[in-house]
């Protein structure tokens, strides 16, 4: 279960202070995949950080009691400084897996070849997302966060990422951020639309769908 109680943020913007989620309540069983749709600067990548303990909110309470990856997209994860192979190396001890297998696994998904020994610092934003991406499907989480990350690379490397994460089906869920309907259809069961900081869960995607196109 992953559940959120009453939580804000907001971030200064023009000497004042834009609230992006306002007091988010929300429970997630395991075993779910949820999707949440938004436009572009609705604070998406916010909550998915949230979620995730990357950032921290301004006020309520995130717990976890599930195994929860960071979210894959986000190029921040990843050490500038070190190679692809020493932060393959280095997020498997931190999750305490076998160093060698991870780092074989980065190395063939992520397809960076000779660039897996080179500084992240050197990676275009794809090649970075395509690093984080695969060392997320090298350790396995009961909840996989997803950042748009399929949108990444070329279609033949889209579809090697909705074919893994569709593979963990049977044993994760994924909860997904996306302001493309389509996408969110593909990993989901239900729906949140998140606007103007406030969060609404829709079990129906067509009506969820609906709600979003309306705000338009």
């Amino acid at each position: 279960m992953i559940s959120l109680q009453h939580v804000s943020k907001a971030y200064p913007l023009h000497h004042r202070m834009r609230t992006v989620l306002d007091d988010i309540s929300l429970d997630i069983p395991p075993r779910e995949n949820i999707g949440i749709l938004g436009r572009n600067g609705q604070g998406k990548s916010t909550l998915l950080r949230i979620i995730a303990g990357t950032e921290q909110p301004d006020s309520g309470s995130v717990t976890r009691s599930v195994r929860v990856s960071w979210p894959i997209g986000f190029s921040g994860g990843a050490n500038p400084v070190l190679t692809g192979e020493e932060n393959a190396r280095f997020v498997s001890r931190i999750y305490g897996c076998d160093v060698q297998a991870v780092t074989a696994r980065v190395l063939e998904f992520s397809e960076l070849g000779e660039y897996f020994y080179a500084p992240v610092r050197t990676y275009s934003s794809g090649m970075k997302a395509r690093l984080a991406f695969a060392m997320s499907m090298a350790i396995e989480f009961d909840t996989y966060l997803i950042d748009e990350v399929i949108a990444v690379g070329d279609q033949p490397f889209q579809e090697k990422c909705r074919e893994a994460l569709m593979g963990q089906n049977d044993r994760s869920s994924v909860i997904i951020v996306s302001h493309n309907l389509g996408t969110i259809r593909k990993f989901s069961e239900k729906c949140a639309v998140l606007l103007k900081g406030r969060l609404q869960m829709f079990d129906d995607l067509d009506e969820a769908a609906h709600v979003y196109k309306q705000a338009q």
